[in-house]
């Protein structure tokens, strides 16, 4: 038996790796410079190692005829928001149209990429009949496993995390969940693909909610002058608190999931206000930030049009390469509005594909060493920021208009009082 893989990226990639300890996999990418360095073993993503990548019962290619005459397509492919936040299906409907020119009698296609529920029964299986010509349950068959990749996070792997798997057809269920059950631990299944595709979107807007209404603490807090982390700190000593931090939400998955469910709600006339309250305020966060940032440096008398800032971390969470959706660049395109002079550093994202998609020039984070800084903001806690406050003394143009803004509350208000800070954290 062999599996096809469309999308070789955090999502795509690891499946295939998995997979390949137990069939033959081809793992398809329309990205051929990423192909030839998978086939070299390297992971640009920073994932995967080596002699993980390179094993002979996985192949990598960017030529979609090759993963014709397999049974199992399994689609991986991303799902954006476009400028309008509205869902962008083109690679989702360009893939289904790809895999349906293969498949065959028997064949069975997967879709593991985050939609709103209704989308694969309305739009993909749609696509599937047209272009194969063949009948879904009778020629062809489908089904629903939700990812839950966490980029960075090695305790919540794919053979560790429950797998959700969901079809229309329940003996389909059951296949799937088998094949599954080969490189995953624990499985569960659900009676539709429409429930499967709601929990998975749910996932996500659970998150988002609740670390909108933690910033939105945070904004009140600052305003009353009372640090949100001890009031959180606090708080989580009751058994049913929850806890959160406040923050930028970035990322291909919190920002972008809720707009999908919100689309879908809106076709049938309801709009949702929670929902999309939340985004509104986490949207924000960044553009608060950077007021935060230019109120303090007016509060020491820097001209913005004269200030140097420096800023750590571009990536959408630490230590990690990805920056779909990072929030850093609303922070960024505020700043820049007041003629403030910028610095990024960051040493785990890709400079090349920075500039080619934001205009932005990045730099390596050892670069920071010995500049003289008006401010500096620990937008991103990578391992090479986690440092002692001594270090970030050495930064700054003046001794005594030191101004650091801690977004992931790295240090304790006493310290950054003590070593005469002016800060501002979430």
């Amino acid at each position: 038996m062999s599996i096809a893989i469309i999308g070789s990226g955090y999502v795509g990639l690891p499946l295939a790796i998995e997979f390949s300890k137990k069939f033959k996999v081809i793992s398809y990418d329309i990205n051929k410079k990423r192909i030839e360095r998978l086939k070299k073993g390297f992971d640009d993503n920073k994932q995967h190692f080596k002699k993980e990548i390179l094993n002979k019962h996985l192949d990598f290619t960017n030529q979609i005829n090759e993963i014709a005459k397999q049974k199992y397509f399994i689609i991986t492919v991303p799902t954006p928001i476009n400028q309008q936040n509205q869902p962008d299906l083109s690679f989702l409907k360009k893939s289904t149209i790809a895999v349906a020119k293969f498949i065959s009698k028997g064949s069975i296609v997967i879709y593991e990429s985050t939609t709103y529920p209704g989308c694969t029964d309305e739009i993909c299986i749609p696509l599937l009949e047209k272009y194969s010509k063949l009948l879904n349950n009778k020629d062809f068959f489908v089904a629903y496993s939700p990812e839950r990749v966490n980029p960075g996070d090695k305790t919540h792997t794919l053979q560790t995390i429950t797998k959700v798997v969901g079809s229309n057809n329940p003996k389909i269920t059951t296949i799937v969940k088998k094949l599954y059950q080969t490189i995953c631990k624990k499985i569960y299944t659900t009676s539709s693909i429409k429930i499967a595709e709601s929990a998975k979107v749910i996932e996500n807007i659970q998150r988002d909610v609740n670390i909108a209404l933690i910033n939105e603490l945070s904004v009140i807090f600052n305003k009353l002058k009372i640090p949100t982390n001890e009031v959180l700190k606090a708080a989580s000593t009751k058994w049913n608190f929850h806890y959160y931090k406040p923050g930028l939400v970035g990322g291909h998955c919190i920002g972008v999931d809720p707009y999908y469910l919100a689309f879908k709600a809106q076709q049938k006339n309801y709009f949702p206000q929670l929902i999309l309250s939340g985004r509104h305020i986490n949207e924000n966060m960044g553009k608060y930030i950077a007021t935060q940032t230019l109120q303090l440096l007016s509060k020491k008398k820097i001209p913005n049009n004269k200030a140097k800032i420096a800023i750590l971390g571009f990536s959408f969470k630490e230590n990690i390469p990805d920056f779909r959706n990072t929030k850093v660049i609303h922070i960024i395109h505020e700043l820049k509005k007041w003629n403030v002079k910028l610095e990024i550093f960051d040493s785990h994202v890709s400079k090349e594909e920075v500039k080619e998609k934001h205009g932005i020039s990045i730099s390596k984070s050892q670069d920071i060493n010995k500049k003289n800084f008006d401010a500096i903001i620990l937008a991103v806690s990578h391992k090479e920021f986690i440092k002692k406050l001594s270090y970030y003394d050495t930064l700054f143009k003046n001794k005594n208009k030191k101004i650091l803004i801690d977004i992931k509350n790295n240090f304790l208000e006493k310290d950054l009082i003590k070593k005469n800070y002016n800060f501002f954290q979430l």
